[in-house]
């Protein structure tokens, strides 16, 4: 039996736990996330790119746990609104807004426009507590419905249509979306590769010291 290698999703978002634990269930890691630990500090995610953004998390929740970490820094990128909201997806309505306030402001910016195209963009970063991290990336094109439909996955899903399938990710079961999603197209270019990636995580985790017990004399 492959020894079970502990990997932190440097994330609390159960949507987003749920479908990384079901694009990593055929290997022998033990998949946790950050509400599986005690209290610690938020990562300021303050990064130009989502390159930046996803070490970032990866790296400190590394440093901090003791585990290999793993983040994903994503984001939906609007042609009409110059790349927006990019890097700040997440908070764009708001540090504290909900998902339906944060596609409710896309969908009134873009009130009017014909030019709807957007983009999905997710780049992995893998990290280990002494600082080198492995990144993957990858991108899945749309456009932007006119009204929010579908009750499955989370964030802009319900406003981001997929042509090809032609249904909002939303719509989309996890096993479609893990199909064709940015996120979904990222892991398997990892899943590609995780037998090395398993091999470099043992290789770069640091080593614990062993003391020997004396006893009472």
């Amino acid at each position: 039996m492959k020894n079970i290698i502990p990997l932190v999703i440097a994330t609390r978002n159960k949507g987003k736990t749920v479908e990384i634990k079901e694009l990593l269930k055929n290997f022998p890691v033990e998949i946790r996330n950050l509400d599986d630990f005690g209290p610690i500090p938020e990562v300021e995610e303050d990064g130009d790119t989502f390159d930046e953004n996803a070490y970032k998390k990866a790296s400190f929740a590394a440093k901090v746990l003791g585990f290999p970490a793993l983040a994903d820094d994503s984001g939906l990128l609007v042609e009409s609104l110059d790349g927006a909201p990019g890097v700040y997806s997440a908070r764009y309505a708001g540090k504290n807004a909900t998902d339906e306030q944060r596609y409710a402001r896309i969908l009134q910016e873009l009130q009017g426009e014909t030019n709807r195209n957007a983009a999905f963009e997710c780049v992995l970063s893998i990290a280990v507590p002494t600082g080198p991290a492995l990144t993957y990336e990858a991108r899945c094109e749309g456009v932007i419905t006119q009204v929010p439909s579908g009750a499955n996955g989370f964030g802009y899903d319900p406003i981001f249509y997929y042509p090809p399938l032609q249904k909002t990710f939303a719509e989309l079961t996890r096993e479609e979306k893990n199909c064709v999603s940015h996120r979904g197209k990222a892991f398997r270019e990892l899943q590609d590769e995780f037998d090395k990636v398993l091999v470099w995580i043992r290789q770069n985790m640091p080593i614990q010291e062993r003391f020997a017990c004396e006893h009472e004399k």
